[in-house]
């Protein structure tokens, strides 16, 4: 399992790279004209220092696990919200978002209390 968790994260990692490049690149004009730029960046900035925080945990094994999977939630509901929202305009879109923060400061959260194994 923990290869399979350190891939998850890898793909993260790459996905935030790749949809950062897309963003300042293709679709900046988009972006721009909609006023969805900083939201774009915003969703990228948050996916890609979760995705390096997924490699580390990976890096651990089998302990913290449930902090890996809520930061992972976080990652899809918070960036994931934030990059539909920038894409499609669709404001209840962003009612997804503190979702993802909740579950980003559970992962932490986690980390802060669990005994260090």
């Amino acid at each position: 399992m923990p290869v399979t968790l350190f891939r998850i994260a890898a793909i993260l990692c790459f996905l935030a790279v790749a949809l950062g490049a897309f963003g300042a690149h293709a679709l900046k004009a988009t972006l721009q004209s909609s006023g969805m730029l900083e939201v774009w960046n915003k969703a990228v900035l948050y996916h890609f220092l979760h995705a390096v925080a997924l490699v580390a945990l990976a890096l651990h094994g089998a302990s913290n696990r449930a902090a890996y999977f809520l930061i992972l939630a976080g990652i899809l509901f918070f960036s994931g919200s934030l990059y539909a929202l920038a894409l499609t305009n669709v404001r209840w879109l962003g009612a997804i978002t503190p979702l993802g923060g909740l579950c980003f400061l559970a992962g932490w959260a986690w980390l802060v209390i669990a005994p260090p194994r």
